[in-house]
């Protein structure tokens, strides 16, 4: 393949600026062709983005045979139903995350994607991000020892649509984003420590609504133990107060401390006994960019992808795991 050709399902606001321009902007890629169920919204985002090609539905974009590659930017409960379908065209495919609404559908989608020897993509793109491959490198290299424990706090105050049920957005309704902003947002976390510290072995936590803005959880609470034997704690709370937010991640060692965060992009910092570096990395325009640019060299057969279904597998399954202790 020359240059890779993405059909894209769905033109929600992710696509906007998070990946959509990714697919054209990224060298050897081109945006070919969109669908959504609102064929107006598809011709619309075509016609912003300089897009080619509108289909009315998912089964005319994959019979396209000049599409390569599809992108699903649906609500997780249309994931494994349309994933399926573009893996039975013999398409590969990329997924948002979560991949699935359970851990049992992202194992069938996982499953058939194998059968078929169809790649399988998700989109955890903080694997390849500088910020987050910069604090793997390190620990790699042993920076600050032995690693001992993580921690990790994300403190969010309540969006102003999640005090009415009239403007509850799709993320708190169950049927389809499934357990609300924890699912939406601690997967991106959980995903960046299996992929720095190593994959997480065991699992136990609690998940509750306290403040009752909404029926889905809110506050969550995790503990956890890497296979490489890291010990590691979470708490996630979305219904406090702007003040109080906070975006943490620390991992302690036997010689140092690297603190960062998973949505903010606060400066890295990097604590040994010889004092404090702070290291400050931009913020990407287009976050998915340089995973897709990933996927885009695995299928020109120069490089490859580090988020596949098979570590997704592995953060749907702590996920799910927090959520059913």
């Amino acid at each position: 393949m020359e240059t890779i050709k993405w059909g894209m399902i769905g033109v929600g606001d992710v696509t906007e600026v998070k990946s959509g321009p990714a697919f054209y902007k990224t060298p050897y890629s081109s945006l070919l062709a969109v669908t959504s169920r609102t064929r107006e919204k598809a011709a619309d985002y075509a016609l912003r983005h300089g897009i080619p090609k509108v289909y009315q539905d998912v089964a005319a974009l994959l019979a396209d045979p000049d599409i390569d590659i599809v992108y699903i930017a649906t609500p997780p409960s249309t994931h494994k139903e349309y994933a399926l379908q573009v893996i039975q065209a013999g398409k590969p495919v990329y997924v948002e995350k979560p991949m699935a609404m359970s851990l049992v559908e992202a194992k069938e989608i996982y499953d058939v994607a194998k059968q078929k020897e169809v790649p399988l993509f998700v989109a955890f793109y903080r694997r390849a991000l500088p910020y987050f491959t910069q604090v793997k490198q390190w620990i790699d290299k042993g920076k600050i020892g032995k690693i001992l424990t993580v921690s990790v706090r994300l403190i969010r105050a309540p969006y102003l649509s999640d005090l009415d049920p009239d403007t509850h957005t799709w993320r708190i309704k169950k049927e389809i984003g499934g357990e609300g902003y924890f699912v939406d947002m601690a997967p991106h976390t959980l995903d960046i420590l299996d992929y720095i510290i190593g994959p997480i072995a065991d699992i136990k936590g609690y998940a509750t609504n306290l403040a009752g803005n909404y029926d889905v959880s809110d506050s969550v609470c995790a503990s956890w133990q890497h296979d490489n034997g890291v010990l590691a704690t979470g708490t996630w709370t979305f219904s406090s107060v702007k003040e109080a937010e906070e975006d943490q991640i620390i991992i302690t060692g036997t010689t140092g401390e690297i603190r960062f965060s998973t949505f903010d992009f606060s400066p890295v910092a990097w604590i040994t006994s010889s004092g404090t570096q702070f290291f400050d990395f931009e913020k990407p325009k287009h976050i998915q960019q340089a995973l897709i640019e990933t996927i885009v060299q695995e299928l020109r057969g120069e490089g490859y992808c580090p988020s596949t279904g098979e570590s997704a597998i592995r953060t749907t399954a702590v996920v799910e795991k927090v959520l059913t202790t």
